[in-house]
């Protein structure tokens, strides 16, 4: 039999903190992960960028007329996608080098359409494209995944009131005087 966590044994507003805590998300601009999911995502879009400009034009030269149109298709949906990171990353970098407000890039988030770009063809056709397209789109498809998952945490993360701690003793003595005040 395996040991289960069962998670803290009390509550994180009953500590004795006077200050709210602040969520990690706030600092993930200058994290070293952000830094490297900004590179990785940057280097991506320069990858495709070079790719669909040079041996991509001509792989999809070669192919035949549906998997040319899927072709099509699919690099519109991959620079789309990519031009999507690229956008929400540099606004992020943005903050975190001082040249917005967190407030300010909250307020150019929303020219940033983030949105789910799946295949752009049937999964059969998505196989008889050229290997680096595929490989392009599922890698764009993973690091979309990972913006969208820090962008709604961002969201939440500032939609939030802060968490006020309460004691245990100035709970009980609330619930004191509300009942004692009937």
């Amino acid at each position: 039999m395996g040991h289960h966590y069962k998670g803290p044994t009390r509550g994180f507003a009953a500590a004795s903190s006077a200050s709210p805590a602040i969520p990690f998300i706030h600092h993930l601009a200058s994290s070293v992960a952000f830094k490297d999911l900004f590179r990785e995502g940057m280097t991506l879009v320069e990858e495709a960028a070079s790719y669909l400009d040079g041996p991509g034009r001509e792989e999809s030269r070669a192919l035949p007329r549906p998997s040319a149109l899927a072709y099509s298709t699919e690099s519109m949906r991959l620079t789309t996608r990519l031009m999507q990171v690229a956008s929400w990353l540099l606004l992020q970098r943005a903050v975190n080098e001082g040249e917005l407000t967190a407030r300010e890039a909250r307020a150019e988030r929303v020219r940033v359409k983030l949105s789910r770009e799946e295949y752009g063809c049937r999964p059969e056709l998505f196989e008889q494209l050229p290997s680096a397209l595929r490989s392009l789109s599922e890698r764009s498809m993973r690091i979309q995944e990972r913006v969208m998952h820090l962008d709604q945490s961002l969201i939440v993360a500032h939609s939030r009131e802060p968490i006020k701690a309460r004691s245990e003793v100035a709970s009980q003595v609330e619930r004191l005087r509300a009942a004692f005040s009937q």
